[in-house]
């Protein structure tokens, strides 16, 4: 049976009222307190006060303060006036069940409607956030659509002054070809008169001075200028132009050393786009920020001090400007550990593990945590045995570390404990 609360004190101004209601050595909280406009009910096992108010109330702007063993209320009425007395008087026993029934079902149709307002209000918030995302994804679209277009005008412009290009080549050498061939034609026009001004003077003395002779050894001018009408025109001057294949190295092409070249070329071409890319975001920093030597160590201080977070925005930057020195992925691994970003540090645990190969004796230690951290991972993971196996590859590496032994057993019985289980 509850103890009912009789002990209470109270005091009125026109729009309020004031409510002194002790409890000692019990503990109240915001859930132990039910009010509607007309009904007040705290409960308190093994304590209880209930109380039909005299007039209405607006429960929503009423409050209630707890602490040093008194909930003092602040009751604001709905009408300015003077309550006779607190509760509502001469009420009988159904007519309080009714009050208390009625004020139940009030409050879970107010509660109804609260929750329909958030859910309300939720919905809207979706759908702000939706339109929102879809002028995003809009805005980006028309901005690749922007860039597609510009890239294509370029291009066009290109191919245009190349085709303008080739047409002039094309035209020099025509106007080239025909200023050779009237060359040729002017220096056969000038043989051809040459040769006629020999003829003419002969003709004319031909029937006084020669006569025809037989035999061997006869002379004739005639056939002589024959022979010469069929020696073939003299070459035209002419230039050719050798071009050689452009190298990047100094030294003779040889096929043994092809791929060696193709790979520094290749090499020396992803180091300048890794350098070039995001050129705009690393304008503002120092040169030695643009050094990922000096933000590793950066990261590791920060690592020391607990800024994990500081940690790992030092070693993404050194990724973007340097993306195959392994201790970076491995220092950043540690960081998502501490961060509890498990799936991170197994990626960049991974992409170590990748890097650090052909596996050598000065490699070992740098293997050995990447394999630990993977497993750390994976054991927060409850992925036990995928754990287990990266600690029995660590202690490949290392049979020595008596720590990762001792874990490594630890994982060996949890696997044992959950297969029984199971």
């Amino acid at each position: 049976m509850p103890v009912w609360l009789r002990e209470y004190s109270w005091r009125q101004t026109g729009s309020a009222v004031y409510l002194s209601l002790p409890l000692r050595g019990v503990r109240v909280t915001p859930a132990n307190i039910f009010c509607t406009d007309q009904y007040l009910k705290v409960s308190t096992p093994p304590f209880l006060f209930e109380a039909i108010l005299y007039a209405p109330i607006d429960d929503t702007s009423s409050t209630a303060k707890i602490g040093n063993g008194i909930i003092f209320f602040t009751l604001y009425k709905k009408e300015v006036a003077m309550w006779d007395s607190l509760t509502l008087p001469n009420a009988n026993k159904e007519k309080l069940q009714y009050l208390r029934e009625n004020a139940v079902l009030k409050a879970h149709e107010k509660a109804k409607e609260e929750t329909e307002a958030k859910k309300v209000t939720k919905q809207e918030h979706k759908k702000h956030a939706l339109e929102a995302t879809m002028k995003l994804e809009e805005a980006e679209r028309k901005r690749i659509e922007d860039l597609k277009e510009k890239e294509r005008q370029k291009v066009t412009k290109e191919l245009e002054l190349w085709k303008k290009q080739q047409e002039d080549a094309e035209k020099q050498k025509r106007v080239q070809k025909e200023g050779e061939l009237y060359q040729v034609e002017q220096l056969k026009e000038k043989k051809k008169e040459k040769i006629n001004k020999t003829r003419i003077p002969n003709e004319g003395t031909s029937k006084t001075r020669l006569k025809p002779t037989k035999g061997y050894g006869s002379y004739s001018m005639f056939s002589e200028n024959l022979k010469e009408e069929q020696l073939p025109a003299p070459r035209s001057a002419a230039t050719i132009r050798i071009n050689f294949t452009s190298r990047v190295f100094p030294t003779a092409l040889r096929e043994s050393c092809i791929a060696e070249e193709e790979e520094w070329l290749r090499k020396q071409a992803e180091a300048r786009r890794t350098i070039s890319a995001d050129l705009s975001e690393l304008e503002d920093l120092k040169e030695e920020e643009k050094n990922p030597d000096w933000l590793k160590n950066k990261g590791n201080k920060m690592f020391a001090t607990g800024n994990y977070l500081a940690a790992v925005n030092a070693y993404n930057l050194a990724v973007r400007l340097n993306n195959k020195l392994p201790l970076l992925y491995l220092n950043r691994a540690a960081c998502h550990l501490k961060l509890r970003n498990l799936h991170k540090a197994i990626e960049d645990s991974s992409k170590a593990l990748g890097l650090l190969t052909p596996p050598v004796p000065d490699n070992e230690n740098a293997r050995v945590k990447a394999y630990v951290r993977r497993g750390t991972a994976f054991c927060q993971l409850e992925l036990y045995t995928e754990g287990l196996q990266d600690y029995e590859a660590a202690l490949k590496i290392d049979p020595k570390n008596k720590t990762i032994e001792k874990d490594a057993e630890k994982i060996r019985h949890l696997i044992q404990g959950t297969t029984q289980d199971s």
